[in-house]
């Protein structure tokens, strides 16, 4: 049976539900904003925003392009406005001549000969002052009207490339997934094969020893055809070819979905349990036959093992 590389024939992306982006503009010398995506596993969409105030309306149109660009995960989604400082400082000179000329008088006055220190001089109050740049703020409120539609505009040019970003990151996450997947099926697939193999010598002993242990039960009371149908019944209910036959066909069709890509999260964990149903039918069969069935048993173990690791992997995928 032909192999599938999911890195080079997927006709669409695979992508685990785990990554992260984070996207910076600066809009002018005064205004820029910080984006930043972080996506992790969830049964469905769970968008989770932190805006700035006063940003609701771009809360709902961030919401919507990101519900048409993520199928799945926990999404928490950070928006950052940076402003820079728009106060300068000054030292007002007349304050500090003032505090000098009382110094200087004091120590006159009380005989002393210290001399004013510096560092003293500009811890006292009001030796320095902020002035806001632009004027004295009439209309602050239409300022930052006018600031907060500029920054959605820029967000909402700019959060394409931010998910795309993060779409990069959870394909680069997927197509990791995706091969370590592929070689999970040919494990269960080389499992299934082995147990193929066991099958029939496994098969010939069982219905011999059931027969000997029928005649030793009856004691020759039975005729030997009657004995041989008795014995044939028995052994046919350990027969596992029609579970061997379904996990081979359940291995191919999990390939075959890699091979398609997409969204397969939900696909492939249910065909895995779909594998670890008839695992588990073809161990309850051959359980307590000696031989090729102890063989068979400790493969099926590690069948069941190899199903449960691709059901963790799977629980990733979108």
């Amino acid at each position: 049976m032909s192999k599938t590389n999911p890195k080079n024939a997927s006709s669409q992306p695979i992508y685990s539900m785990t990554g992260f982006a984070r996207h910076r503009e600066r809009i002018n010398e005064s205004i820029g904003w910080t984006l930043v995506l972080k996506a992790v596993n969830h049964r469905f969409l769970d968008l989770h925003m932190r805006m700035p105030a006063g940003s609701e309306a771009l809360e709902m149109q961030l919401r919507r392009q990101l519900k048409s660009a993520i199928l799945r995960g926990h999404l928490e989604v950070t928006l950052t406005i940076e402003r820079a400082s728009q106060h300068q400082v000054e030292m007002d000179h007349s304050l500090v001549a003032d505090y000098i000329a009382a110094f200087r008088a004091a120590a006159t006055e009380h005989r002393l000969r210290e001399t004013p220190s510096l560092q003293t001089i500009l811890q006292l109050p009001g030796v320095f002052r902020t002035n806001a740049q632009g004027g004295s703020g009439n209309g602050s409120a239409e300022v930052r009207t006018a600031e907060m539609d500029l920054v959605e505009a820029s967000v909402v040019s700019g959060l394409p490339t931010a998910v795309a970003a993060l779409q990069a990151m959870r394909a680069q996450e997927g197509t990791a997934l995706a091969a370590e997947l592929s070689a999970i099926a040919d494990r269960i697939l080389a499992a299934v094969n082995r147990v193929t193999e066991l099958h029939a010598p496994m098969q010939t002993a069982h219905f011999e020893r059931t027969s000997a242990r029928i005649a030793v039960l009856l004691g020759g009371a039975a005729d030997r055809e009657r004995l041989l149908q008795e014995a044939a019944v028995l052994a046919d209910r350990s027969d596992v070819s029609e579970e061997l036959a379904r996990l081979r066909a359940h291995v191919e069709h999990f390939r075959q979905m890699l091979a398609g890509g997409g969204e397969l999260g939900k696909k492939l964990d249910f065909l895995l349990q779909e594998m670890n149903r008839e695992a588990n039918t073809m161990l309850s069969k051959t359980a307590g036959i000696a031989g090729a069935g102890t063989q068979v048993t400790e493969i099926g173990l590690g069948l069941k093992s190899d199903i449960e690791k691709a059901r963790e992997q799977v629980q990733n995928l979108e």
